[in-house]
């Protein structure tokens, strides 16, 4: 499956990138976060959630949508 992954804040720092398209081949978004680890070994330094069709999911969830978001922790205030 292709999907677009978008970069968010420090997220696109590290991967220096905002947007790109990514083959993948897993069903889960732990699969998803592993293959992105390959990719950027920097991410497993980094706390991030997913986003898939605007919603945050948890590693366990099935991906579905081929636009992905990774978001870097908010803050509250």
């Amino acid at each position: 499956m292709k999907l677009t992954i978008k970069y968010f804040g420090l997220l696109a720092e590290v991967t220096q990138c905002n947007e790109e398209q990514f083959d993948f081949l897993g069903s889960n978004v732990s699969e998803l976060r592993e293959a992105l680890y390959q990719k950027y070994e920097m991410l497993t330094q980094t706390d991030f959630q997913v986003a898939q069709n605007q919603i945050l999911v948890s590693n366990d969830v099935e991906i579905t949508e081929t636009e992905i978001a990774l978001l870097p922790p908010f803050a509250g205030g």
